[in-house]
């Protein structure tokens, strides 16, 4: 008796190696592990009425892992129909051979530009699908408004031009399924959390009955070579009911996960960050202070070629840039053993390394006249440097944002599994030093500035508390990746709770959460703000 898992495994580890990691990545091949697959398939399975005649389908198939595991879950009479697409036949001839001799049909063909059958009948009753992880920029456009406006004729859902190609499938997938059919989706969690997201959460809320989602633990990471944080999702092919609920379930196996928790589908339209659960509680309404209240939050600059712009002290010397052109920039956080940033008698940081940023203002031919040394570096990037993105749309391409220093700065991205255990710090900086894009800087608002000035100890105290704050905090409104890597941008960190905060400042009036509005209306109103 041949043992089809274990050949199709050699297959895929054989084609795997054909191919470069580039490429799989640019087409978003990431292979389902077998003992994953079979317990997908096995929660699927068991979802369905008790021996009905299943129609199984796989919009990717690749070399057929998951109908594999249905093969092993079931017996072979119970499989009425199977029908896989794939588009790349690297992986989808070697695959048509491997299950030539059994129920299913594979078509070596574009899954988004396929027929879906017209007749109930022949629809799937069973969908389960691991699909291509292909990001939105690897889409060329006319590929992207064709797939907007099928996936919007099938769903009524308009996809963002930020959608991931899996977001497509998931949709499209609508009209091949049968109405109380079955469908499971192996992607990326990201999609509970981003802005694009969000028609995708409104396609399972409201057009099919979101079951399940279970999310692996992020330092688990179910693909050796992608650094994607994963989640399954779990839907019936039916209209929700008004108290419909979902069970999100988090870490170890699908049959054993660590947590579970139910949640109403009224909180879930209400929560922007489906990531929170199970972990987390449904989120009460925050009427109190947040972060926003009391920081202008940016991220720090683009500067459009780190390599080039950013320079230590002997490029300096051996290019014989001038002084007045370069400011100091805090170098990236994996060199700061210490959240303290000192500065000399000049604003300097004493760091190392130290690291100087590359800003001119002037017009080509002033440099070239005034400042020849300058001109000689900038001409050096003028056919690469010059022609990226971001310099591109720079006048001169050379200049920089408008980014002055910040008192408090916190890394926008780590890891938990760090010395500290968390993955969100932040640093006092005493310096005149800017940051890149690597931070989020801290401007404290006007009301917030005159405290500051007006008590020489107050800086310590704001970034003492701030770093009191809870990491499932962070964790909550921040969002994550394979690996245990997390990432906080400037809107998500605004909306961390502050009161903490703003009981350290003078004439603070502490009582309510309405007072404390109250309190920064007025400060904010004062002539002695306005003045500033």
């Amino acid at each position: 008796m041949i043992d089809y898992e274990q050949e199709r495994v050699a297959l895929q580890i054989t084609l795997d190696k054909q191919k470069t990691q580039a490429e799989r990545n640019r087409l978003g091949q990431f292979a389902t592990p077998t003992e994953l697959a079979r317990d997908i398939v096995a929660h699927s399975v068991s979802l369905l009425p008790k021996n009905v005649l299943i129609r199984f389908l796989d919009p990717a198939i690749g070399t057929g892992s998951f109908y594999s595991a249905l093969r092993e879950t079931i017996p072979a009479e119970r499989i009425e129909a199977a029908v896989g697409y794939e588009i790349d036949r690297h992986y989808g001839l070697p695959a048509q051979k491997l299950w030539s001799d059994t129920a299913i049909n594979i078509h070596l063909a574009d899954f988004t530009s396929a027929i879906p059958p017209t007749k109930e009948a022949e629809r799937s009753n069973l969908l389960v699908c691991n699909p291509p992880y292909v990001r939105h920029h690897h889409l060329v456009n006319g590929d992207k408004v064709r797939l907007q406006a099928i996936a919007q004729q099938v769903s009524g859902v308009k996809l963002s031009g930020l959608a991931g190609l899996y977001c497509y499938f998931l949709l499209l997938s609508h009209a091949w399924l049968a109405q109380e059919g079955i469908a499971a989706w192996l992607i990326p969690s990201e999609f509970m959390d981003v802005n694009y997201g969000r028609a995708i959460k409104d396609y399972l809320l409201n057009q099919v009955s979101l079951l399940r989602i279970h999310r692996f633990d992020p330092n688990d990471l179910q693909f050796s070579d992608a650094l994607v944080s994963s989640a399954i999702v779990w839907f019936r092919k039916a209209k929700p009911n008004r108290d419909h609920t979902v069970e999100f379930t988090f870490g170890g196996s699908i049959h054993l996960p660590k947590i579970s928790k139910t949640i109403s589908t009224r909180a879930l339209n209400s929560e922007s960050k489906w990531t929170r659960f199970p972990i987390q509680v449904e989120r009460k309404i925050n009427t109190g202070v947040v972060l926003s209240d009391l920081f202008e939050i940016k991220r720090g600059m683009a500067t459009g070629d780190n390599k080039f712009f950013i320079l230590t002290q002997e490029q300096i010397e051996q290019h014989q840039l001038p002084k007045k052109f370069l400011r100091p920039i805090l170098p990236s956080p994996r060199y700061l053993t210490e959240d303290e940033i000192p500065a000399k008698s000049d604003g300097s940081p004493t760091l190392e390394p130290r690291l100087y940023l590359l800003d001119c203002p002037l017009r080509e031919e002033q440099v070239q006249a005034k400042y020849p040394t300058l001109w000689n570096y900038l001409s050096k990037g003028k056919s690469t440097v010059s022609q990226g993105y971001i310099c591109k749309h720079r006048t001169p391409w050379y200049s920089q944002e408008d980014r002055p220093p910040a008192p408090f700065v916190c890394p926008y991205i780590g890891r938990t599994d760090t010395q500290r255990g968390r993955p969100f710090r932040f640093l006092l900086n005493h310096s005149n030093a800017t940051a890149s894009n690597v931070y989020l800087m801290l401007y404290p608002k006007p009301f917030l500035a005159v405290a500051l000035a007006n008590d020489s100890t107050l800086a310590r105290k704001i970034w003492q508390a701030l770093n009191e704050i809870h990491t499932q905090t962070f964790l909550a409104e921040g969002r994550v990746y394979g690996g245990g890597l997390y990432k906080m941008e400037p809107r998500e960190l605004a909306k961390i709770p502050a009161e903490h905060l703003l009981a350290l400042i003078p004439n603070y009036r502490a009582s309510s959460p309405l007072h404390q509005k109250d309190f920064l209306e007025d400060v904010v109103d004062s002539p002695l703000v306005s003045d500033q």
